[in-house]
């Protein structure tokens, strides 16, 4: 559910969904952490850009979606918002797994690789 500065700035393109998750609350689905940037013509009107927004899913989905959460380690992450051809603002949400410590380890140890390489490449 968007007010209308908020459609205008994700029509312009002002939206993050870097650090955006979603939750199941009571029944209901809301985006939390994505920053819709204020629209500049809003003036007064305009909206708070990281509030939660609640997600229009049908009844089935949210069911569907609530057994696969509750998993451990599952998370709703969206993956990417558009338009339809009706005009209407969509959000694709995808179930993500946590990264485990052993997997972390291993990022950092190949990320101070290669930052050690190119040190020595570069000095």
């Amino acid at each position: 559910m968007l007010c209308g500065s908020e459609v205008k700035s994700v029509r312009n393109g002002q939206v993050s969904l870097e650090e955006a998750f979603a939750r199941i609350d009571a029944g209901e689905v809301f985006l939390y952490g994505c920053h819709i940037s204020p629209y500049e013509q809003a003036g007064s009107q305009n909206h708070d850009p990281a509030r939660p927004r609640k997600l229009l899913l049908h009844r089935r989905e949210i069911r569907r979606l609530i057994g696969r959460v509750r998993e451990k380690g599952q998370t709703l992450v969206p993956l990417g918002l558009y338009f339809n051809s009706r005009g209407l603002a969509k959000v694709d949400l995808a179930l993500a797994k946590g990264k485990r410590s052993y997997d972390k380890r291993e990022t950092i140890r190949k990320r101070d690789q290669e930052r050690d390489l190119a040190r020595a490449l570069g000095g």
